[in-house]
């Protein structure tokens, strides 16, 4: 599979996209005045605990207070510097069951990490089970628990892999996907620079009061190169040098095999325009989404959820219907992937596939949009499809999606999509006229509206306003006024 990684840096912001198969399936864009807080570690104190709720809220120094579950609360001891002692912790499965307040007091210190930035209006999603990635692992001091990247298949690498790590102790290790084909002398450097980070962060909690940033995740563009960069990708292009130096000095160090394929884009045009992502990327914005067949989806983001659904759209097959659709079915399957990736989307989402009547047929859509789904970095849970052909998943959502991040509430519509139609607006304006010549404000009177609204009241619906005149004996004088809303209209006597 080719792989290309783009990092853009300007002042402003921090854009980094993933190509692969010469399609965009990755965009994230970072503006630097409201830089993620995800990763950080904070020195909180708890403001309000919520045994209603098995909660807590507590403040790390943001605009809100963030959001502790008793589930990410485990192991919290009065004695701070006793916090995160592995042995005193009893993990994530063991403390769903006990009392948040058996944990947790107001005015306490905790160490804390941010799993989720803040939405809406949503404080940020806070942990006690810290978690520090590296290059090739991810070190989890809090818990005793070792594991192997689901995305290395090997069964041979991944018992090697589970071997060396076996031998570092010390809390929880996890082996990431960069992490496949190092030796152990690799992975023994990534845990030394690992356990010397959380002393240094364990120092720093130990010599401030709440609330206090501990410890500040690495920039933009490094948390890409860390998180994206592995040898599966053939080339990264950087567009500012300085940042260019950044990301050699830290693959130098990391991972040399990598430095042959960082490049430096030299010229005066945009990085992404150049090699046409702004162009892909617009289409990500947009509710429908064409397949090469013909067929399209239509994604919807609401509060609630994510719907997506398969249309056959220009697609009319070749064989049996039961075949045309089982086709289309399979294609969308990738695309719908590719989407879930591209625009973020997380939470429950809920994919409508065109009724097939095969039972066959219906596993072997699960099956591939199951396999599909492997190649996705945040975590997911797939039940199996339901007979209508509907099948529901959740994808972890740590931050807001790119439709949240690239555009705003529509100020017409206010998040509902849809304004008035014409026709009920005039309808509305009849009944505003009539209830102003009841009131005796005069028999003629000046209409001023929307252009598009009054160009429907001299077309289609015309009649109206002749009705007004030779009916109820009001003669109306239109007005545009292309400031106004279309559903705004001001009659004056």
């Amino acid at each position: 599979m080719t792989s290309i990684l783009f990092l853009s840096v300007n002042p402003f912001e921090t854009r980094v996209a993933l190509r692969e198969k010469s399609r965009l399936v990755s965009y994230r864009a970072e503006r630097h005045r409201s830089s993620s807080v995800v990763g950080n570690l904070y020195k909180g104190r708890v403001t309000r605990v919520l045994p209603g709720m098995q909660a807590a809220f507590v403040d790390v120094g943001l605009s809100r207070d963030g959001f502790l579950y008793v589930r990410e609360a485990g192991g919290i001891l009065d004695d701070f510097t006793d916090i995160f002692r592995v042995d005193e912790d009893p993990g994530p499965s063991e403390v769903v069951d006990t009392d948040i307040g058996d944990l947790l007091r107001q005015g306490q210190e905790i160490l804390v990490q941010v799993v989720k930035d803040p939405i809406g209006t949503k404080g940020a999603r806070l942990t006690t089970h810290i978690t520090l990635p590296g290059r090739f692992l991810v070190y989890m001091p809090t818990v005793d628990q070792l594991g192997v990247s689901r995305r290395i298949t090997d069964d041979d690498e991944r018992a090697r892999l589970k071997t060396i790590i076996e031998e570092f102790g010390g809390g929880g290790w996890i082996v990431r996907t960069a992490g496949e084909g190092q030796g152990g002398v690799e992975l023994e450097s990534d845990r030394r620079y690992l356990v010397q980070r959380w002393d240094q962060i364990q120092a720093s909690a130990d010599r401030t009061h709440a609330p206090y940033l501990v410890h500040h995740e690495l920039s933009p563009v490094l948390r890409a190169v860390r998180d994206t960069f592995t040898s599966a990708v053939q080339e990264a292009w950087v567009d500012d040098e300085e940042a260019f130096e950044e990301v050699l000095e830290f693959l130098e160090t990391s991972d040399p095999t990598l430095v042959p394929r960082l490049k430096l884009y030299r010229k005066s045009t945009d990085l992404m325009s150049a090699f046409g992502l702004d162009r892909e990327l617009e289409k990500a914005l947009r509710p429908k989404v064409w397949l090469k067949s013909g067929g399209y989806l239509v994604v919807n983001q609401t509060e609630a959820l994510v719907a997506i659904d398969v249309n056959t759209g220009k697609y009319v097959g070749t064989k049996s219907l039961e075949e045309t659709v089982f086709t289309l079915n399979l294609e969308a399957v990738g695309e719908i992937v590719r989407q879930l990736r591209l625009r973020d989307l997380g939470g429950i989402v809920v994919i409508d596939f065109i009724d097939m009547e095969e039972s066959a047929h219906r596993l072997e859509v699960y099956q591939a949009l199951e396999t599909e789904l492997e190649a996705d970095s945040a975590r997911t849970q797939l039940l199996p499809m339901s007979d209508i052909g509907l099948i529901q998943l959740t994808r972890k959502r740590t931050r807001p999606s790119l439709d949240r991040t690239l555009s705003r509430e529509c100020p017409y519509c206010h998040g509902s999509g849809r304004i008035k139609a014409l026709a009920t607006i005039c309808l509305e304006i009849r009944r505003e006229l009539l209830a102003a010549l009841a009131a005796e404000l005069g028999e003629q009177v000046s209409l001023v509206v929307h252009p598009e609204v009054s160009h429907y009241l001299q077309g289609p619906f015309r009649e109206l306003l002749r009705e007004l005149e030779e009916v109820h004996g009001v003669q109306v004088i239109l007005r545009e006024n292309p400031v106004l809303h279309q559903e705004q209209f001001e009659i004056i006597g």
